[in-house]
């Protein structure tokens, strides 16, 4: 048993990864302008793309889910697993089971939330990202 939990925790921390930053998008002025006007051009499409999307990636948005401890979930786990083991006859493989079982289901815990933030936040940065294009492309750049 306690091998196999392990198995399965080491795998959830090896698939773990934070979120991804936003790539910045490539600008090319097509029709000549200058670099002055450029800079003018992608901060008002920045402001326009904003207030279309309503999201700013510059911003301070809110931060990634809390991650919760992973003792609190043992020790819960532990104290449940104890019970049963005792019933069974061997409250310490209880304890450890459960401890294990707990800190296992605080990771998963933890993963869920993240994958659900990142989405909704990948989904925002798609949205700002499509809005800024259009406003360039249509004052004449290219945008890759």
């Amino acid at each position: 048993m306690k091998r196999c939990v392990c198995s399965a925790v080491a795998i959830v921390l090896l698939f773990s990864p934070g979120g991804a930053p936003a790539q910045q998008p490539y600008v090319y002025p097509a029709k000549g302008q200058s670099a002055e006007q450029m800079s003018k051009d992608q901060y008002e499409c920045h402001q326009w793309a904003v207030s279309s999307s309503g999201y700013d990636p510059n911003a301070a948005s809110g931060s990634a889910p809390r991650q919760r401890g992973l003792v609190g979930g043992a020790a819960r786990g532990a104290a449940l697993g104890a019970i049963g083991g005792a019933i069974a006859g061997d409250a310490g493989t209880g304890a450890a089971a459960g401890a294990a079982v707990g800190a296992a289901g605080r990771l998963l815990g933890n993963r869920r939330r993240r994958v659900e933030y990142d989405h909704a936040k990948g989904a925002a940065d798609q949205s700002f990202s499509r809005a800024y294009a259009a406003c360039l492309e249509g004052r004449g750049y290219t945008v890759k």
